[in-house]
């Protein structure tokens, strides 16, 4: 595959985007998610059309109920994991989950992984910067993005990408070796060794350019990655007190899939001397943990999608679900009894407690994480659906009071907060404070949620 302009299309295919750019205009979204996946099917590296694709699909998402949306890309997830093997089928898979849920990680990851095997740069360093918009700060989201920009010829976007990582982990060995990469990139580029002859062949040793070349890459194939995993064991175990090499051991293994080895490897690294303060291995042990649960609930959820019918499914699926929720809050606990202060993640444990059903913990949780200003807004949003869950409307209902009156745009937040407290004063028999706050819903969209049904029952009734 190749990527190309619109203007390489053919006429047929331009005359369809042109139609979809003026559907956009109009709002009909779903024309325009039809009309951009039937282009892509024929022209997959047509990165304008993608992105007036992932345009609509953010559009249409906001004009419905987010919970069906992230319901059904959850639920659809299991089907698509077929088509790994099929780069092509593969990015068809991440259109149909990103239509069903635009903020879907796990779309945007298998859009990225596709786009890298199909040998589509610009179509892989578009999908991380989406990633990017979803997780700012995710550490493995930074290094695929800076990696996917490396891959497209961009130096300074991927210098930025490390900057900004290592700005969140100044310390960080992948981070480090980004910036090192961007910089030779940008140098190579600016003393145009190109007209030289290739990076390849600036190399002397063969067997150090293709180690070097891969080591480079995000997405690698399985037999590369092996063999840079035999390479790092071999360091490992030449020079044990390096914790660098540890580091290489552990990424071997997570982009094998071999989680638990990850694992064994983090704690081998954490009882070294220089490792037993750092702690991002402390939370790079707790990620691989629940990436390792995460994995079982997909393989079992796959597997019940498959035969609906298997009860032992259903309840091995229903228990792994238990462990992932209750590994999370026990460990999202331990780290707020270490740094009581700390609260985001004081916020964290209380949408865990909210998860878990442990509406008095997540209150007291939500209160708390009030005190930081960057979550404090969505801390009372949380802290009035508790205390609703717990039939406590009034109290709920100044909550959610408070955290409408602090918020000046009315976007999808405020508009999630209006409805909660619309539905507190329907629970209380106050039908027309409840149609009031529906009503400035609907002034500003009519698509969210039911608003449209409950004005249109009320005017109905009158």
């Amino acid at each position: 595959m190749s990527e190309i302009p619109v203007s390489s299309l053919d006429p047929r295919a331009q005359k369809l985007v042109e139609n979809a750019q003026i559907a956009l205009q109009r709002g009909n979204h779903d024309y325009v998610i039809e009309v951009t996946s039937q282009v892509l099917k024929t022209a997959p590296g047509c990165l304008p059309v993608r992105r007036l694709q992932r345009v609509a699909q953010l559009r249409a998402a906001q004009s419905k109920n987010k919970l069906f949306s992230k319901a059904f890309g959850s639920v659809t997830q299991a089907g698509f994991l077929f088509g790994k093997k099929d780069p092509a089928k593969q990015l068809e898979n991440a259109e149909r989950m990103l239509t069903a849920d635009p903020t879907s990680v796990a779309g945007l990851r298998m859009l990225a992984e596709a786009a890298t095997a199909s040998d589509l740069p610009e179509t892989a360093a578009f999908a991380w910067e989406c990633l990017k918009d979803q997780q700012p700060k995710d550490r493995e989201t930074l290094l695929g993005l800076g990696e996917a920009y490396l891959l497209a010829g961009k130096g300074p976007e991927a210098l930025a990408t490390a900057d900004s990582l290592l700005k969140l982990r100044p310390q960080d060995g992948d981070g480090l070796a980004l910036m090192r990469k961007a910089s030779v990139a940008m140098t190579m580029d600016k003393g145009k060794w190109e007209d030289q002859g290739s990076f390849r062949d600036k190399l002397r040793d063969e067997q150090a350019s293709v180690s070097l070349e891969q080591a480079s890459k995000v997405v690698t194939s399985e037999d590369m990655t092996r063999r840079l995993l035999d390479e790092a064991l071999k360091r490992a175990a030449a020079e044990p007190e390096s914790i660098n090499h540890y580091r290489a051991v552990i990424d071997a293994h997570r982009k094998l899939g071999d989680l638990d080895a990850a694992v064994e490897w983090v704690r081998k690294a954490r009882a070294l001397p220089s490792g037993g303060g750092d702690t991002t291995l402390e939370r790079l042990e707790t990620e691989l943990q629940v990436s390792a649960l995460e994995k079982s609930v997909e393989s079992l959820r796959a597997a019940l999608a498959t035969n609906p019918a298997e009860a032992s499914a259903a309840a091995a699926l229903e228990k792994a679900n238990g462990d992932l929720v209750r590994f999370r809050l026990e460990q999202a606990k331990a780290y707020v009894e270490r740094y009581p202060n700390d609260y985001g993640a004081r916020f964290t444990l209380a949408n865990l407690y909210f998860e878990s059903g442990d509406y008095q913990h997540a209150i007291a949780n939500f209160q708390q994480a009030q005190k930081n200003p960057k979550v404090r807004i969505a801390a009372l949003a949380g802290m009035g659906k508790s205390l609703k869950a717990r039939r406590m409307f009034d109290l709920a209902v100044a909550q959610f009071q408070s955290a409408k009156s602090e918020l000046a745009t009315m976007d999808d937040l405020k508009k999630e907060i209006i409805y909660e407290l619309a539905d507190c004063f329907e629970a209380m028999g106050q039908g027309e404070k409840a149609i009031a706050e529906y009503k400035v819903i609907y002034s500003e969209d009519i698509g969210f949620r039911d608003v449209a049904d409950k004005i249109n029952a009320f005017y109905a009734s009158n």
